[in-house]
Formats: structure tokens, sequence, C-alpha cells
């Protein structure tokens, strides 16, 4: 989807500012936003992949007036409402209690995966990746399709986010792809604009990728 969650490349929205502090919520909300978002996943409902396109689907000017925990708890309730959990449609929901979703939360999920198919590319392949304007969720941002880099490190298949972040409802297709870190040269993304010497690094999954000399 090629929408204002993917800034990178774009004017006029100020420096980035990183933050000193060692704080990891600016309000007590925020603490509450996460707990409850991870425990309502725990359910099963959706994966990370779907829960991060129910946010980039969120109104423009909504995502872009709204600080990081309020467009987690906006695409919590649309989610919660288009599966019907908020009017009582789904009875067959029962309640968890730590106990149940501890050994997930200690865990996490796991998304790498056995690949049948060999990786295409190995670490120093010149790669381009493909021109495309998915509708979906996607993982490859716009500012570097289309741009000729080379594959620095081969991390393994993993869970394709693409395939993973199917409609709510709808079952998941879990079949992974080889996952490359890439590299870029800044004057490649950015022209002349780009600052010298600068290199960007991205994690590309194989289907985003062709040989550069293809």
């Amino acid at each position: 989807m090629n929408g204002v969650h993917d800034l990178g490349g774009m004017h006029n929205f100020g420096p980035v500012l990183p933050e000193t502090g060692d704080e990891l919520f600016h309000a007590d909300w925020e603490r509450r936003a996460l707990a409850v978002t991870l425990a309502v996943g725990a359910l099963g409902l959706w994966n990370i992949d779907q829960s991060r396109y129910q946010r980039e689907k969120l109104p423009p000017a909504t995502y872009l007036g709204s600080s990081y925990y309020k467009i987690w708890t906006l695409a919590l309730e649309n989610s919660l409402a288009e599966l019907g959990i908020l009017d009582g449609a789904r009875p067959d929901l029962k309640a968890k209690t730590w106990a149940d979703i501890e050994p997930s939360m200690q865990s996490g999920t796991p998304y790498r995966r056995e690949s049948d198919q060999p990786a295409k590319y190995a670490e120093g392949d010149r790669v381009r990746t493909v021109q495309m304007s998915p509708s979906g969720h996607t993982r490859l941002p716009r500012y570097v399709r289309d741009k000729v880099g080379t594959v620095r490190i081969v991390h393994g298949a993993y869970v394709f986010a693409d395939r993973n972040a199917v409609a709510l409802g709808e079952k998941a297709d879990k079949t992974p792809e080889w996952l490359y870190t890439v590299e870029f040269d800044g004057t490649d993304l950015w022209g002349p604009d780009g600052e010298p010497d600068l290199t960007v690094s991205i994690d590309a999954w194989e289907p985003y990728l062709e040989p550069a000399d293809g």
C-alpha cells in the first residue's frame, strides 16, 4: 500500500529527533495500549502483518495526526469491530489469563521456516528491486523500488509479510521466502541530492528482487 506510513524520502515532515531518555512510554495509557494489543493478539485472530496492515489502512489525516500508540489503539478498535468482537458476535472466544499467554509472550512468535527451494542470490550479488504499487501490505518502501543494490546478508527463509497480511478472518499463506539484506548507495536512491558515501540497507524478501543484469 502506498500510504502516509511510508515516509522515506519525503520532504517537509521535519527532522528526526532521537530521544535521549530510556523511557519506553510517555504516559500510562501508552503502557495499557501496548498491553491490551498484545493480550488481544494472544487470541490468535490475526498475525503481526495483518495488524500492521490495519494501522496502514487508517485515514491519512488520522494517521499523520496520531501518536505511535494512538495509531495502535485506533487500529485495534477497528480490528475488534471488524471481527464482531465488540458487539458480542463471537461467543466462542474465551477469556485468557496471564498463565495462558505468558509462554508466547516470553518466547515471541518465530517466523523463520525451512524452505524446499535454494536461495536465488548470494552475498555480493547485484540485484534490482521490482517496481510495484500494491494495494495491500508490503515491506518494500517506495523510495527503494526499481533500484540496484548489493546483497550483503542471506538471512534464511521467513514467512513472507505481503502474503501473510490477508484480510482479517482469512487464512494467511505462510509459505516462506528467502530474506536478504540489500545495500544501496545513496546516490542511486536520491541522485545528486544524496549525501556522499551514504549507504542504505533494507531487508528484502526474494519476490522483491531480480538480477540486476536481467
